[in-house]
């Protein structure tokens, strides 16, 4: 059973300065919610308990957003505003949160090892990039999907969705054999390869469930494009030495860490409440 969801938000978002230079890009609001916030709720969903947050030098707005505000709750008691709170009262009441930090921006393959303090050594944890926001409307959240998944093959899973092929470069891409439906054997996996060299247009995004035999295959991965440290070299080499897979998962995912994808997200949401209300 995994209980433990590794959430690494301890990068700068510079494609959103200056609003990121004192508010930490995983709090910027779609509606009335930050995006780290979907995706804790969707990790709860998923039956995760534990959230482990990878966090850096001015991100003290993520710690306090999942921490009780007295003088806040004390001024809106009684009112109808008090109701607003309920839902992130939920998730503080329901989940455990722990914090450490990425000192240097080394990669996301660096971000997942630090926190191995944190999720541990003994078992499966999943991971979400609060910038990629998933929804499915018709069914299971995005990773309520990949923890069923892991429950039938046991091995790590990373998400994955068709980009158009002149956006390839812009994300680690996989090639692999379908096994079922939309489920692949991974045998290959390229970070942002050049668009006329991507094994495929299967590209990954912030979903991932890992074995914990990932953070000995990331002690011994070097460095790899822009001298970061790669996930998708760390995963190609479990690939190699027993299963990766990629799941097409069913849903619509926003890229939030572009203002194409935040605007799109938000106006998503912004129509979607805005049904919800006509029908009451």
């Amino acid at each position: 059973m995994i209980t433990k969801c590794l959430f690494p938000a301890a990068g700068y978002g510079t494609r959103f300065l200056p609003a990121t230079k004192a508010m930490p890009k995983e709090m910027l609001p779609i509606l009335t919610k930050p995006l780290i916030q979907y995706g804790v709720e969707e990790a709860h969903d998923a039956g995760c308990d534990v959230m482990a947050i990878i966090t850096g030098r001015g991100k003290r707005a993520i710690t306090d957003h999942f921490d009780i505000s007295y003088e806040l709750e004390h001024q809106i008691k009684g009112s109808d505003k008090e109701s607003l709170l309920t839902d992130i009262r939920k998730l503080m009441n329901e989940c455990t949160f722990t914090y450490t930090r990425q000192n240097e921006m080394k990669g996301l393959g660096d971000a997942i090892y630090k926190g191995k303090v944190l999720v541990g050594e003994s078992a499966p944890f999943a991971v979400i990039l609060a910038d990629d926001l998933c929804v499915n409307d018709s069914g299971d959240g995005v990773m309520t999907q990949m923890v069923k998944l892991y429950e039938k093959y046991k091995c790590s899973i990373v998400a994955i969705m068709e980009v158009p092929k002149d956006q390839v470069h812009k994300y680690g891409v996989i090639s692999g054999r379908e096994i079922e439906k939309g489920i692949f054997m991974l045998d290959d996996m390229v970070e942002k390869p050049d668009n006329d060299k991507a094994p495929s247009n299967l590209a990954i995004i912030g979903r991932y469930i890992l074995t914990p035999d990932i953070f000995e295959i990331i002690e011994n991965t070097k460095p790899g494009k822009n001298g970061e440290l790669q996930i998708t070299d760390a995963l190609l080499t479990q690939a190699k030495n027993g299963m990766v897979l990629g799941y097409k998962f069913k849903g619509k995912r926003f890229d939030c860490g572009s203002m194409d994808g935040f605007v799109e997200a938000t106006n998503y949401f912004y129509n979607m409440e805005k049904s919800q209300k006509s029908k009451k």
